[in-house]
This record gives C-alpha cells, sequence and structure tokens, in this order.
C-alpha cells in the first residue's frame, strides 16, 4: 500500500486515528509536527511567535517532502501542509484519508487550546470557521477517501478507514 497519509483540520483527530491506522495496518506511523519540532530545534508554537507562520510554513513543506520520500507507513501531516502547493502536487502520488470534523466538534475536541498557534486568539471560533472554509476545497483536492469523525469514536474511524482503502484498492 505504500504510505497512508492523513489530513484534516485541527481536532480531527489526525494523531490518535493515525496511531491507531499505523498499528491496525501493522506499520510504522510518523507526526510531520514531530520532525518540525526536531528540524527547528523548539515548540511549534514557539515557531509561529519567534518566527512567524511563513518560517513555519518553509520548515513543515521541508518537513512533508522528506517524511513522503523516506516514510513507509502512516503519516499524519499538521492541519495546514495542504496550504503549500508543492505539498499538495507531492501527495497527488500517495493515498490520502481526509478526516473531516465539523465546526462545532472541532471548536469542542481543540478546546480551543493555546497549543494550537492559529487558534489562539479573539475569537477561536470565527478563526476555526474561517480556517475549515479556506482549508476544505484542498483537503478535498488531495484526498483518497473523506471520513467524517463527528461522533465517532477513533476504533470506528480507523474500521472506516480501513474499508475505504480496501474499497479504493479493489
Amino acid at each position: 500500500m505504500g504510505v497512508v497519509v492523513v489530513v484534516g483540520p485541527p481536532g480531527a483527530g489526525k494523531t490518535t486515528v493515525g496511531e491507531l491506522l499505523a498499528e491496525r495496518l501493522g506499520v510504522p506511523f510518523r507526526d510531520v509536527d514531530a520532525d518540525i519540532v526536531e528540524l527547528a530545534g523548539k515548540p511549534i508554537s514557539d515557531i509561529f511567535t519567534e518566527d512567524g507562520e511563513p518560517e513555519f510554513r518553509r520548515i513543515e513543506c521541508e518537513a512533508v517532502a522528506r517524511a513522503l520520500a523516506t516514510h513507509d507507513g502512516v503519516l499524519a501531516l499538521g492541519g495546514g501542509a495542504v496550504l503549500a502547493e508543492s505539498t499538495r502536487k507531492l501527495l497527488a502520488e500517495h493515498t490520502v484519508v481526509f478526516l473531516n470534523v465539523g465546526m462545532a466538534e472541532g471548536v469542542r475536541r481543540t478546546g480551543l487550546s493555546t497549543a494550537r498557534p492559529l487558534l489562539a486568539g479573539v475569537n477561536p471560533r470565527a478563526t476555526f470557521k474561517a480556517l475549515l472554509d479556506a482549508r476544505l476545497p484542498l483537503y478535498r483536492e488531495v484526498a483518497t477517501v473523506e471520513i467524517d469523525t463527528d461522533r465517532h469514536e477513533p476504533p470506528a474511524i480507523v474500521d472506516e478507514v480501513v474499508t475505504a482503502l480496501n474499497h479504493k484498492e479493489g
């Protein structure tokens, strides 16, 4: 099957579902956000505040390209990774699972956490909605399969992903 890439907005469950999916498929799991922290030598929130979003996106593009070239398993991308056209082009060659989450559920799951720099601000709900509106077409552009995660627990989501992937291969 090669690499299965998991994309989606904050709170969609990319890491949680990605880890369970890798376990189910018997392959390694990798989270590009962890790669970025390693590359930059500091937490993502610090990259945003000290270096700005453009620098974060530059590091993210590099980390995604490297991970796609070297990882054979399940790979979770940060919510905004699809913003880069170069990343979307690379994803065209891979199996991409888009974990979709509605606004209310996404806001509930993220708890409007300050660990998520793009959601920290005056009106996090409006920010989350704007983020979803801007990224939804991009997630759908790269997706091989789309799974709705609202009102579903991670194991059930993994079942859906596996079923959907098996149908795509068949």
